[in-house]
């Protein structure tokens, strides 16, 4: 496969991601639901979606982040989610050295 097939499968799963999004926030409203119960919908789609958009490295990494300094780890997350709706991120990325497989972020 070519980047330009991967890029379209990756937006394409993107967009399915953001439909679903929608449709559970519109669902929601017909039900009356907690506000812990839809706080925890969005963190489920939010970390949904970053895990679609990064490596397991690099999401360890956020992770960490997030433990020293909640505040901007939760900033770099919305800039992601941001970029990642606007198209501005292709996804991950593959690259081969050596016949391994390595995943750039």
């Amino acid at each position: 496969m070519t980047d330009s097939e991967l890029d379209a499968i990756r937006a394409k799963r993107l967009v399915e991601l953001q439909q679903q999004q929608q449709q559970q926030a519109g669902s929601n409203k017909n039900i009356q639901s907690s506000p812990e119960e839809k706080q925890q919908q969005q963190e489920d789609i939010r970390n949904t979606m970053l895990s679609s958009l990064l490596t397991q490295e690099a999401r360890a990494r956020l992770n960490m982040i997030a433990l020293t300094k909640p505040e901007k780890g939760r900033m770099i997350e919305d800039i992601l989610i941001q970029n990642a709706r606007r198209g501005a991120i292709g996804g991950r990325k593959v690259k081969t050295i050596n016949g391994k497989t390595n995943m750039i972020d």
